[in-house]
Formats: C-alpha cells, sequence, structure tokens
C-alpha cells in the first residue's frame, strides 16, 4: 500500500500497490469557518482534490480495508513486453513491462487511477484525452510473492506514447509521459522501461524514428544513455569513425536500426566520441571540441543573418534604425559556456555507461 500526504500532514492519499483502489481523507486539528477570514474566503480542500483524481475513489477508511482483497487477484492489463530481475542487496527482484490500451478490460479505471500520480510528481502536468485511439500505453509493475506464496503485482510506473503520422504512410511515435515511482527510482527502472518501448517500435517498418515531447534534463539524461547503449554497438559509431566526424552512414544506421532520429544521433555522436577522445591529447580533445561548438553554432549564425537583414531593412525605411549585434568575443564567451555545460551533460551519461559495463 502506497500512502502520499501533503507536507502539513492533513491531507492523505492511500493506493494499493497493485490496481490502484484509492482512499482520500483528511486530518486536521482546526477548522475555519466558512465566513470571510482575514479578507480571505476558506477552500474546501477536499473536494478540490477529489475532482482531479479518479471517479470512484474511497471516502471511508473501512470502504477502502474492505477493497484491499482485490490486490490478491490484480493482474496487468495487456501484453507482457519484457521482464527481468534485478538483484537489491542480496535479494532478486522481479520486474515485468506491458503494453495496454483501453479495449481491455477494467483498463481505463487502472489508467485513471494511475494517471493521478503525475499531479504530484510531475510539475505542470495535464491528462491525456483517453478517449484517443492513438494513444499508447505502458505499464511497469514488479512481481512477487506475499507471505503465503500469493503472487501480487505492484505498480512501479508508466509511460505514454502518442502515435503521430509521418508522411506518405508512417507514424512518428512520441513519447510525452514517463513516470518511475519515487520509491523505485535510481534503480536503472527508466531505462528498462524506455528499453521496453524501443523494442516495440524498432521492428515495424511503417514507424519512421521515435521522438519525444519537451524532455526534462533528467528524462534527457535516461534517453542518451539508452541510445547511447544501442548505438555504441553499431559499426558506424566505432572509435575508428567517431574521431572523423559525424557522417550520413551513423544517422542512417542509428535510424534504421534503432528509430533514433538525426538530431538525437548527432548528440549520441557526440558522447560517444567525448568517450573515445583521450582528453590528455590536447590536439584530439580541441578538434573534438571544435566539432562540437560548429554545431552550437549554427542557430546562432542563422540568427546573424536574420537580424542583418531586418537591420537592412529598417535602414531603408529610417536612416536612424539600428540594431546591436553581439560581438566576437561576447559571441564566443557564450559559446563555450554552451558548450562546457553541454559536456558536463554528457559526462554523466559517459559515467553512467561506464558503471553499467563494470556490473
Amino acid at each position: 500500500m502506497m500512502k502520499l500526504h501533503s507536507n502539513q500532514k492533513c491531507l492523505i492519499k492511500y493506493l494499493e500497490t497493485g490496481c490502484l483502489e484509492t482512499y482520500l481523507g483528511m486530518t486536521y486539528t482546526e477548522k475555519i469557518n466558512k465566513m470571510i477570514y482575514e479578507g480571505v474566503e476558506a477552500d474546501e480542500v477536499l473536494p478540490k482534490v477529489a475532482e482531479k483524481l479518479a471517479p470512484q475513489i474511497h471516502e471511508s477508511l473501512d470502504s477502502f480495508i474492505k477493497s484491499l482483497e482485490k490486490d490478491d487477484t490484480f493482474r496487468p492489463h495487456g501484453e507482457l513486453l519484457h521482464s527481468f530481475s534485478l538483484n537489491d542487496e542480496g535479494c532478486t527482484r522481479k520486474f515485468e513491462v506491458y503494453k495496454a490500451d483501453m479495449t481491455y478490460k477494467g483498463f481505463k479505471e487502472y489508467h485513471q487511477r494511475l494517471q493521478t500520480f503525475i499531479l504530484w510528481y510531475i510539475d505542470a502536468a495535464n491528462f491525456i484525452d483517453i478517449d484517443d485511439d492513438r494513444w499508447h500505453y505502458f505499464n511497469m509493475f514488479e512481481k512477487y510473492h506475499t507471505a503465503d506464496g500469493t503472487v501480487r503485482y505492484a505498480t512501479i510506473g508508466y509511460a505514454t506514447v502518442y502515435q503521430y503520422y509521418a508522411y506518405p504512410h508512417h507514424t512518428r511515435p512520441r513519447i510525452a509521459q514517463v513516470l518511475i515511482l519515487p520509491p523505485f527510482q535510481n534503480m536503472g527502472l527508466g531505462a528498462h522501461l524506455l528499453h521496453a518501448i524501443y523494442r516495440e517500435y524498432m521492428g515495424r517498418n511503417q514507424v519512421k524514428d521515435i521522438t519525444v515531447e519537451d524532455p526534462s534534463v533528467t528524462f534527457q539524461r535516461l534517453r542518451d544513455y539508452v541510445d547511447a547503449v544501442n548505438c555504441n554497438t553499431l559499426p558506424s559509431f566505432s572509435r575508428e569513425y567517431l574521431l572523423q566526424g559525424f557522417n550520413k552512414a551513423m544517422a542512417t544506421e542509428a535510424k534504421e536500426k534503432f528509430k533514433i532520429n538525426k538530431k538525437q544521433a548527432r548528440r549520441i555522436y557526440e558522447i560517444l566520441r567525448l568517450r573515445a577522445t583521450d582528453l590528455g591529447n590536447e590536439q584530439e580533445y580541441r578538434e573534438y571540441r571544435l566539432d562540437v561548438k560548429r554545431r552550437l553554432n549554427i542557430p546562432y549564425r542563422r540568427e546573424q543573418n536574420d537580424l542583418k537583414k531586418l537591420e537592412c531593412a529598417l535602414q531603408n525605411i529610417d536612416k536612424r534604425s539600428n540594431i546591436t549585434l553581439p560581438t566576437l568575443e561576447q559571441r564566443m564567451q557564450t559559446l563555450e559556456k554552451e558548450y562546457r555545460s553541454l559536456e558536463e551533460e554528457y559526462k554523466k551519461v559517459i559515467k553512467r555507461l561506464e558503471d553499467a559495463e563494470e556490473l
């Protein structure tokens, strides 16, 4: 059973670990009357939270306790895609990833309960339109046994993927939401979930590539790690070719084998080239920095050209019009800062790659 509560420890939310039956209640030591209090009308907190949760929440703790029996018979909805085990302090733990949609009986109600977690853990998150059949749902569970030998499943996290159209007769899956619940984070489970999603689409000819909707820094790092693991197996990403620069073969092979788009393939090339670069060799390291900075400078050069065109057009109208462009020195300083920030991110991915290889 999972428990969520506010920092003030007055709003309480219990959920069964498997089927996610939900109890919402509140405890307090004092209640303000509905009359205006210091110029502000008191809110009814519980109804405002309840309207965001699944429609069938338990308002009675006794009713919730009775529903706990449902977890004994709960089984994940959908098709089993991936199962794996992890060693956690000498204990083997088993996990499974399922793909489902709204045609599975009971899944709609389950997902409505599951999606409420994003309101607690993801800033500015919104619910998706579950009536749109272009959504695909990937759910992760821990499979375990109770003391009496009963097989049970605990909800670990989930991801949603939307099937966008890509001309002329392709689709472009876009990963929209990914959440691993806090008690299960930093265990490598997010990488397993992403691997399962990739495997679902990699063998499909109609899938053009896989994209991500507005990824957070944390998720981008996870995506980089998974893509780097995959691309590291490709001949075009061998050290010999990495040191020669990004090429068309890398973009093509990454797309054909792992549905990685060109922009992400270039980023993975930079990560793997940094790993392959001898940082003690000044010439080799310098060539790497210049290669990345040239790529970072492309948007700036386009912006400069646009500003110069705008300046010329304005001066034709009003000779006094003038646009101040950054100096070369200012641009070099900005570019160096961008590069250093990017290199630090890349090194975090590289460290995870190396740690994984040592296991």
